[in-house]
């Protein structure tokens, strides 16, 4: 008779190596959060607005640059998912747009002043990287967790990978207290290359490749079965009209979020004049109410529904755009930041949750996806219009005789008043979204499947 003893080892042996896989995708988050913290956010958009370009043309000029790195993520995002799903190669594509993050966000280290196509370059490309990856980075998450485990899974990553940010520019921070100057901005872009590739190391090392390459079907291409497969789900989704509805408020107001996100650093350094020191400070701010954002609105959707919360954050989002444009003090912007931050997580979370409650139970991978694909789709709209807004009012303004600082400035805040165009429309869209009604969607769906 075999000893009873080894069993609870084997299990505990098991359990180890699963706790270790989890750590190791939280880690990733945990790294790739420090790129969106220091690039997206606090250092490299200003630093290229004011140093690489200047003047109003850089507010033109980053919308331009965010706006291209979207539209190549949107046309790719259904290939990559279809790789994903059917050439067993996660890892090795994760590592490979990861490594195209990492390295061209260490080349911005070599971008200064007037080296306008070769900052936008390298920016555009560690962009696609960055979201590439995380394609291949969510399809690991049904590796490491059971169906059930994967939301509280899934959320573990979101909080640990926020943490990332924070830590990544406490780092940066005392640096360019002690060093104050470009080149210790250069240097933070190879500091944030070096944080975002050493987070990475665990998912490659610990993480197996559980699923096998999927044949396709005969005579099949993976861009054919990508797009069939878009369509495929388009045409299921168009029978649930709620979800539909749904979709077109979120492509709206995402893009006002993205607007709210991509230029926070370059309203604070033009509008208040704000160093690196004091962005950096106010980006910590924003992330840490949008983690406490999150806890909150998690609680009023189980209270209250996803939709009415989502609607309140919607709403105290637009009364922030409306404070901001309003602010004419640093503190007024800290204040109102931290608003944002603590709106923003209610937006971004409770998006997803009302795709899982609008979509059939049996389609549910499919709907997500296609809700990644209409938010990729529609995210170059809303950084594109703030750019072009800001810069042609500033030159507006210039050519009345306004000084060219006090044009900026009005640029600008006109810009802002975009921002809250985006957020009231689709708001108003959601508020005709409703959540009771899909059951009855979900039944003349299924007719045609």
């Amino acid at each position: 008779m075999s000893p009873a003893v080894p069993v609870p080892d084997m299990m505990t042996h098991s359990a180890r190596v699963a706790s270790r896989q989890r750590w190791a995708w939280y880690l990733y988050d945990f790294g790739n959060s420090a790129y969106a913290a220091v690039v997206l956010l606090a250092v490299y958009a200003a630093y290229f607005k004011q140093t690489v370009v200047g003047g109003a043309e850089g507010s033109r000029l980053w919308g331009v640059a965010l706006a291209i790195a979207m539209i190549a993520v949107s046309l790719s995002s259904p290939l990559l998912g279809t790789l994903a799903d059917y050439a067993g190669r996660k890892k090795r594509l994760l590592l490979f747009f990861t490594a195209l993050a990492v390295g061209c966000t260490a080349g911005l280290f070599f971008v200064q002043r007037g080296d306008v196509a070769l900052g936008m370059g390298l920016f555009v490309l560690a962009e696609f990287g960055y979201r590439s990856a995380q394609v291949f980075y969510n399809a690991l998450l049904p590796d490491i967790a059971r169906p059930e485990e994967i939301a509280a899974i899934s959320g573990n990553g979101w909080a640990i990978g926020s943490l990332g940010g924070i830590v990544c520019l406490l780092i940066i921070l005392p640096l360019i207290i002690l060093f104050p100057g470009t080149l210790m901005v250069r240097i933070s872009m190879l500091i944030t290359a070096a944080f975002y590739a050493l987070a990475a190391v665990p998912v490659i090392l610990w993480l197996p490749e559980r699923r096998k390459a999927r044949a396709l079907p005969d005579g099949a291409t993976y861009l054919g079965v990508a797009i069939a497969r878009l369509r495929r789900t388009a045409g299921r989704a168009r029978s649930f009209k709620e979800f539909i509805k749904f979709i077109a408020s979120y492509m709206v107001y995402n893009g006002g979020v993205l607007m709210a996100l991509n230029f926070a650093s370059i309203i604070g350094a033009v509008l208040f004049g704000m160093g690196e020191q004091q962005l950096i400070l106010f980006v910590i701010l924003v992330n840490v109410t949008n983690v406490f954002g999150a806890w909150c609105f998690g609680m009023a959707a189980r209270r209250a529904g996803s939709r009415q919360a989502l609607i309140v954050s919607l709403v105290l989002m637009v009364v922030v755009i409306v404070s901001m444009f309003a602010a004419q003090t640093v503190t007024a912007f800290f204040i109102v930041g931290a608003f944002a931050g603590f709106a923003m997580a209610g937006i971004q979370s409770l998006s997803r949750t009302i795709v899982s409650e609008l979509s059939p139970e049996e389609q549910s991978t499919e709907f997500y996806s296609f809700f990644a694909v209409a938010g990729q789709s529609s995210a170059f709209l809303g950084p594109a219009v703030y750019g072009i807004v800001a810069a042609e009012m500033a030159l507006w303004y210039q050519a009345r005789g306004h000084a060219e600082l006090l044009s900026e400035q009005l640029g600008q805040r006109a810009a802002i008043l975009s921002i809250g165009v985006f957020l009231l429309i689709g708001l108003l869209v959601l508020v005709f979204v409703r959540q009771g009604e899909h059951s009855k969607d979900r039944a003349v769906g299924g007719e045609g499947v």
